[in-house]
């Protein structure tokens, strides 16, 4: 039984919110970067980098906050699709998250790509997270 790279990630990056601690690292793996780049795109993080110690890959994410009191930008990450019970929707079917405030991340035939890219396209496939 292999581990849930999409979990750390999500643990990882709630955690450093609740501390409000500016950057994050985790193992980068072909998920953990697409995801990345999402929330990049989306503006929920500020930015993200690749980092190499000792043949070990990792992903540096550096997480936004607004104002004087650091209020995260990513208030709630929400795995939703785990390794032992996958959850798949046809593009039709896409939940919506808090009325198209937040994004849902989804594992398509053509990559990992937020609902709206999703519904465009007209493909469904693994809901992966919310994040809002």
């Amino acid at each position: 039984m292999g581990n849930d790279t999409i979990a750390n990630m999500i643990t990882s990056i709630r955690n450093a919110n609740l501390e409000k601690t500016k950057t994050v690292q985790v193992p980068a793996t072909n998920i953990t970067k697409n995801i990345g780049k999402i929330l990049l795109q989306e503006g929920f993080i500020e930015n993200f980098r690749e980092h190499e110690e000792s043949k070990n890959c990792f992903l540096i994410f550096t997480l936004k906050y607004q104002g004087k009191k650091k209020k995260p930008y990513i208030t709630t990450l929400r795995r939703i699709s785990k390794p032992g019970l996958r959850i798949y929707s046809n593009h039709k079917e896409i939940p919506k998250v808090l009325g198209g405030m937040g994004i849902v991340i989804l594992s398509t035939s053509e990559g990992i790509m937020t609902d709206r890219e999703a519904r465009e396209k007209k493909i469904g496939g693994e809901i992966l997270c919310y994040v809002w």
